[in-house]
């Protein structure tokens, strides 16, 4: 490669750092966001061509239909779920206007945090290096500090790691006395090897405290349609959430994914199969690389610290970018110990996530380009 050549890379790896998706338009392989890539099947693109014209021209359903759509999809009652543009748009609606004092464990998903004002967000530190949460402390904290929404994003991003169901029933039960709402984020739940035994879905009649958050871009592998739904048994919470959607907050792309999405759910299950089958082959990849830390994964993503001898990690993704065209996520600015000497990479097709542990091998046992 060219000083030249080598330049205009790093110049591409820091405009792409600074962006929020898009990464489609630029010829580099993804290995940063969380998405399914076995899933949506061929047919349902050309079910959404076919009416391209329609969904086009038209005006898309409410939300009084959207929550029918996804409760025929999950099984629960319409009244019980509330549509987002994506669970960003959730996420907003609760901590920015609703939560008076937000109580998250860090490291985390950011936007729960920062979609809040400074002030009404108290950051629960997991401890390293296991990164587990202990529901026992978080819940005397939350209680200390008199929050009113406790979040746990389960299984957790950055960390891959799921927090088992029991653990969440005694938080929630906990909380409770003490007008505590808590959110799960279950975005990445059905990677999760057991899946259906660890969902607090089948559970949320019994806890009116409650609340599951779930982006469907990740499972259903939907990015560009930004769908995401809460749902909670607590009928004044729901309506609260409601009150802050636009009228018509998605559009009839989403919609017409949300009609079909029952047609295609043998499928989906396939899909998360396959999914995680090449994220353990992924996992016992990375395991060979001496000196790296790799966290057992529970979602489509997997956790490492790097070794102590290795660059840090925006110099590894760095030159991951720029020697192998390839773009990982690095953990610097997350809130955590040591936080540069760790990193997060997406597991895709096994000869992709072959490639990212041959290539990660070669700079973590080398030295730093200068």
């Amino acid at each position: 490669m060219t000083d030249q050549d080598c330049a205009a890379r790093e110049q591409q790896f820091a405009a792409i750092e600074s962006q929020h998706g898009g990464y489609w338009r630029h010829d580099f392989i993804d290995h940063a966001y969380l998405y399914n890539l076995y899933f949506p099947p061929e047919r349902f693109f050309k079910q959404l061509t076919s009416q391209i014209h329609e969904l086009v021209l038209n005006y898309p359903v409410a939300q009084n239909v959207l929550a029918g759509l996804v409760g025929t999809l999950i099984d629960q009652p319409p009244e019980r779920i509330v549509v987002g543009n994506g669970a960003a748009e959730l996420i907003k609606i609760v901590s920015g206007h609703l939560a008076r004092k937000l109580i998250v464990p860090v490291p985390s998903f950011n936007e729960y945090a920062n979609a809040a004002p400074t002030e009404n967000v108290v950051e629960f530190a997991l401890d390293a290096p296991s990164f587990q949460l202990d529901v026992d402390k978080f819940a005397a904290e939350a209680i200390r500090c008199r929050a009113d929404v406790a979040v746990v994003v389960s299984p957790n991003n950055p960390t891959s790691l799921l927090v088992p169901k029991a653990d969440l029933i005694r938080l929630l039960e906990k909380l409770a006395a003490h007008d505590c709402m808590l959110i799960v984020d279950e975005s990445f739940i059905d990677f999760a090897a057991d899946r259906d035994r660890e969902t607090l879905e089948r559970d949320i009649a019994s806890y009116p405290n409650l609340a599951i958050f779930k982006s469907m871009s990740k499972a259903y592998g939907i990015c560009g349609l930004r769908i995401g739904y809460m749902l909670t048994a607590n009928a004044q919470f729901a309506e609260q959430v409601r009150q802050g959607l636009h009228i018509w907050n998605l559009n009839g792309f989403a919609e017409t994914f949300l009609v079909h999405a029952p047609e295609y759910q043998e499928e989906f299950l396939a899909s998360c199969d396959l999914v995680r089958a090449d994220r353990d082959q992924f996992y016992q990849e990375l395991c060979a690389i001496s000196g790296l830390k790799v966290y057992r994964p529970d979602a489509n993503y997997i956790f490492c610290r790097l070794p102590d001898h290795a660059s840090a990690g925006p110099e590894v993704a760095r030159r991951l970018f720029v020697e192998h065209n390839i773009y990982i996520k690095h953990c610097q600015g997350k809130t955590m110990p040591e936080s540069d000497r760790y990193i997060r990479i997406a597991s895709r097709t096994k000869t992709e996530n072959s490639i990212v542990a041959e290539a990660l091998a070669a700079i973590v046992g080398s030295k730093k380009i200068s």
